[in-house]
């Protein structure tokens, strides 16, 4: 069982265990370590958001690369999905990101890409833990010439900027087009807008004035309020909204209503289905995903496989099946056929590519997709026991399925953090399936409930 890392990355208060400059040096050292396998200089990315500890925490990682005799290429504030792209683009050998995504600034966090741009394993992590942990290398100490050397890498920006241009079609531009863009005080605050304004959009910036405390606070896509009320102030053509590391998307439409990642998923494999560039006709969502997805994909001849809640499950899939569309409700997009991990922008060019060459408006694509009615209730539990091992609530749950046949669907799961058990019903009738959720969760709360 892991110590240190969650299921993305080491992650916390800043300055708190473990989100301290020793153990971020600790980390540094081990990961070099795991990554010098022969003679030859060895090089890791390191890159940022914007938060104000990010300076601390970046520093701490380099001293503990260089102390293991391994050269760091720091590239400053750039999205995760960038600093994932110049990893390997620079034949890196690994890439680090410190940031905490859609956190507040307090937080940080760190988490790596192998040198082929994907997140790391589980195992991978285990070795880091098992080497801070153990001591074992704690006496390795190259001096004179083998010690790491740093050097920043000026132009990440601009590379990152012409790898997103290139992902956009050649005969496409956005000329003409009127955008809100929230950049969430957060990594994309150069990126994002040059892309567009250089495709030929009118772009309406917002969150572009980072200042380390204010990423993500108010702005971004955990509030897509903000870009709503300006598309509707300025009579934008859309709005887009990304979170703190730039991974993540949310849309709003023309009128300033909400376009959620699975009405994405649906507008971007319908299309690829019909230009037959979906492989294997199949599209990768997590059980979070609507079921009205699911019927969406299904009318234009695809299929949609689930997995876990989180991007990393989502992309596990989509390799060992050979997809290459996949995502999360949350608006984490994966276009394997460009990049190795979700990437907000990327996302955003995709949909916009796809509105022009329909001539079609965001509302109007957004109508392939009817969401199903949906109910979430949580219930405070005192244990987290398989829930089908009690006799009545597996009788119950199994009744509801019954009269839910394929029009509906029961979701049931523990959280990952709290002791708390989601029970989250979809179904054609919101009134029934919210009666029904209810008497779930009672006899859920009657039987191993908590305060």
């Amino acid at each position: 069982m892991k110590k240190l890392f969650g299921t993305d990355g080491v992650r916390g208060v800043a300055n708190v265990y473990p989100m301290t400059t020793e153990m971020a040096m600790q980390i540094g050292r081990a990961a070099a370590y795991l990554f010098k396998n022969g003679n030859r200089r060895h090089r890791i990315v390191i890159g940022k958001d914007t938060r104000l500890s990010g300076y601390m925490l970046e520093n701490a990682l380099v001293a503990g690369i260089c102390s293991m005799g391994v050269d760091v290429l720091v590239v400053g504030p750039l999205p995760t999905p960038g600093i994932a792209n110049i990893t390997s683009s620079m034949r890196a050998d690994a890439g680090v990101v410190i940031s905490a995504s859609h956190n507040a600034f307090q937080d940080n966090g760190i988490k790596f890409f192998s040198r082929d741009g994907f997140k790391f394993p589980d195992e991978m992590e285990l070795k880091i833990e098992e080497l801070i942990f153990s001591k074992k290398i704690d006496s390795l100490r190259p001096i004179a010439t083998e010690v790491g050397k740093a050097y920043r890498i000026d132009d990440a920006v601009g590379r990152y900027v012409v790898f997103l241009k290139n992902t956009f079609p050649k005969e496409l531009d956005l000329t003409g087009m009127k955008i809100v863009l929230d950049c969430a005080n957060g990594a994309a605050y150069k990126v994002a807008p040059a892309v567009l304004e250089e495709l030929g959009a009118e772009v309406i910036p917002y969150g572009i004035k980072p200042n380390g405390t204010n990423i993500n606070a108010g702005f971004g896509s955990l509030h897509p309020e903000v870009i709503s009320e300006a598309v509707k102030e300025h009579r934008a053509d859309l709005g887009i909204a990304l979170d703190g590391d730039a991974d993540r998307v949310i849309f709003v439409d023309e009128f300033g209503n909400e376009v959620d990642g699975d009405h994405i998923m649906a507008i971007c494999a319908t299309d690829m289905l019909k230009h037959k560039k979906l492989r294997k006709n199949t599209l990768v969502a997590t059980v979070m995903s609507n079921m009205g997805l699911d019927i969406a994909v299904k009318k234009a001849g695809g299929k949609v496989i689930k997995t876990a809640v989180g991007d990393r499950y989502v992309v596990e899939e989509m390799l060992k099946g050979g997809y290459n569309l996949g995502g999360e409700q949350s608006g984490h997009m994966i276009f394997l056929d460009h990049n190795t991990t979700g990437d907000g922008m990327l996302s955003a060019l995709q949909v916009l590519a796809i509105m022009r060459r329909s001539g079609k408006t965001l509302s109007e694509l957004a109508e392939v997709m009817i969401p199903l009615p949906q109910v979430l209730v949580n219930v405070r539990v005192t244990e987290k026991k398989d829930i089908m091992t009690i006799p009545e609530v597996a009788a119950l749950i199994r009744g509801v399925e019954d009269k839910l046949k394929d029009e509906g669907r029961i979701l049931i799961r523990y959280s990952g953090t709290e002791p708390l058990l989601r029970i989250m019903l979809e179904g054609q009738d919101k009134y029934q399936i919210t009666g029904w959720a209810k008497e779930i969760a009672d006899l859920v709360e009657k039987k191993i409930g908590g305060k």
